[in-house]
């Protein structure tokens, strides 16, 4: 059994009671081919429950700080994790997420870079957009609906998957690209509050 299977079902162990996680939408993941996963963040889980919940294998971009941490530099590798800087233009990590949409894999990215505890939707960073423009991967959305609180409900929401290049039409640069995917887990959240 690889680490990340082992991890996930550990985890799945321990998440899927505690915050009586419930997912809608498993049907909208594509079975194969290259995926553009695009979450909101609003908890530090969400990593986490996206990898339990997602039916695939989820690569996550993840800030580089936290490979510098002892046992986590150890352990990201092994489940699919690769390190990105925040704040700038990190080519390798770029060139690394086209690379995994390429090979038919799921990149996981949450565009918003950084924690919105409100639970609304945040201002998306271009990075999903030039992942959309510049790969043949389909887009899946994927709404987290909080709070992360012991024994409340967390819905994961998969929605159905966005073909960016239908909007090719329009000339989407990239943060443009990136409002778009925004606004489908907008009305994500919105359905399924």
């Amino acid at each position: 059994m690889s680490l990340y299977k082992f991890a996930k079902t550990v985890v799945g162990m321990a998440l899927y009671p505690t915050y009586r996680i419930e997912v809608i939408g498993k049907e909208n993941f594509p079975k194969e081919g290259g995926v553009l996963l695009c979450a909101n963040h609003i908890d530090n889980l969400d990593p986490p429950v996206v990898g339990i919940t997602a039916p695939r294998d989820v690569h996550f971009m993840a800030k580089e700080e936290l490979f510098n941490l002892p046992i986590l530099k150890q352990l990201l590798p092994g489940i699919l994790a690769f390190p990105v800087k925040r704040g700038m233009s990190d080519r390798e990590a770029l060139r690394r997420g086209l690379q995994v949409l390429k090979d038919g894999n799921v990149l996981g990215l949450f565009p918003e870079g950084t924690r919105n505890k409100t639970g609304e939707i945040g201002k998306g960073l271009a990075g999903a957009g030039f992942f959309a423009l510049r790969s043949d991967a389909l887009v899946v959305p994927c709404a987290i609906i909080g709070p992360y609180k012991a024994f409340k409900k967390l819905k994961v929401v998969y929605g159905e998957p966005i073909n960016v290049k239908e909007y090719q039409g329009e000339k989407l640069n990239a943060e443009q690209a990136t409002d778009l995917i925004m606004g489908k887990i907008g009305d994500l959240i919105n359905q399924h509050r």
